[in-house]
């Protein structure tokens, strides 16, 4: 990658990778977890508070943004970054996965796809260069091809007609992406998105097809949609193999610590997931010993302990378990927040800690001590952020 984009591998352990991916905003150290923004604001958190939490990047959506509130008014504002006064690396996804996902009142043709707005029924359509065209508008860092992502329910056929369409999409996307003139005083990095679902001839041809495109990073789609875990590792793990090796590989909507870390350990380097807000919202922690349900009443006495002993985030270091339970229980926005701060600094920790690990060589033997630790109360799927 030219300009203000690079990516440089400083250390590997089998396949795990440590990494610095530099943008126009500044430094990403990879492995990242990357917390979900759809609606440019990380649910319940300040940009403030989300920096306080290590976070060097984030995401908002397309789909979203588009539909309200618009990305002409982003334009005006001068782009997302100062739109939402986020000094460091923004990516916006394509909308793919958010319209593929209202197929029901959608019509997909090989020009792209027609769609109702969820918001108000009103009629929208997405086409590669259109898309391309909104996250221009919008001005982060990083923005993605325009994909098709199938249903976890679809046959080979129809997964092998998505895989056409993603290629020959990101190839107008590449286009259309070369013809523009950046908007804000950067240039943006486009990202293909390998689909195919968990077959591997498929996904070997959209991998192949998208690297002879030479794009400067490569993204997994389509995975945490339904199909069995096993099989998902397996993909990711074939997948990760095909991509060029100095490029970033972004595994997107995956999902909980244990994801997060048997693929690191399979060679991705980049991860979202709106588990950390979207779990914080609804009184679940995350924390280095597994789940906790604050709204459990067994924590209605517990004045010495924060959610993890391990953790020096503002929840941790300044309150008790049971201030956060009589929080939750009496419906005060304090406790969405404080969880959700703590949710996303353990996210974006587990990935710091991850590469500090492969740095030092001991990626294997932590990752297995991690994993017993988290044990049952971590266990589940993966899950497709939105």
């Amino acid at each position: 990658m030219a300009g203000p984009f690079a990516y440089r591998i400083e250390a590997t352990q089998n396949a795990a990778r440590a990494g610095v991916l530099t943008t126009p905003h500044g430094d990403v150290r990879t492995p990242v977890f990357m917390p979900v923004g759809t609606q440019a604001t990380v649910k319940a958190l300040s940009p403030a508070e989300l920096q306080t939490c290590g976070c060097s990047i984030i995401l908002a959506n397309t789909y979203h943004l588009h539909l309200r509130p618009g990305e002409q008014t982003v334009e005006q504002a001068g782009g997302l970054h100062r739109f939402e006064n986020w000094p460091r690396a923004l990516l916006t996804d394509s909308g793919g996965y958010q319209v593929f996902s209202l197929r029901d009142i959608s019509k997909i043709t090989d020009d792209g796809v027609t769609f109702q707005s969820h918001i108000d029924g009103s009629a929208h359509f997405f086409s590669p260069e259109s898309v391309m065209d909104i996250q221009h508008r919008l001005g982060a860092d990083i923005i993605m091809a325009f994909d098709e992502c199938p249903p976890s329910t679809a046959d080979t056929s129809q997964i092998a007609r998505a895989v056409d369409r993603t290629i020959a999409w990101a190839g107008r996307c590449r286009d259309a992406h070369a013809r523009a003139a950046p908007l804000f005083g950067y240039p943006q990095a486009l990202f293909g998105i390998v689909q195919g679902a968990t077959d591997q001839s498929l996904r070997s041809r959209c991998a192949r097809e998208l690297s002879a495109m030479d794009l400067p990073g490569y993204a997994v789609g389509g995975l945490a949609v339904g199909e069995d875990i096993a099989a998902m590792y397996d993909t990711v793990a074939y997948t990760a193999r095909l991509l060029p090796r100095e490029k970033p590989r972004y595994l997107m909507g995956v999902g909980m610590p244990r994801n997060i870390l048997e693929c690191i350990e399979r060679g991705v380097d980049m991860f979202d997931c709106v588990l950390p807000t979207r779990n914080g919202r609804n009184g679940c922690a995350f924390t280095w010993e597994g789940k906790i349900n604050i709204r459990n009443a067994r924590h209605a006495g517990d004045y010495d302990n924060g959610l993890s002993g391990r953790c020096s985030c503002y929840c941790c270091a300044n309150f008790s378990r049971a201030y956060l339970r009589h929080l939750f229980m009496a419906g005060e926005i304090l406790a969405i927040r404080l969880i959700t701060l703590h949710n996303v600094h353990f996210f974006v920790e587990l990935a710091e800690t991850a590469r500090a690990r492969i740095l030092d060589s001991t990626f294997d033997q932590w990752k297995s001590e991690v994993m017993i630790r988290l044990g049952a109360r971590d266990a589940g799927p993966a899950e497709e952020s939105t």
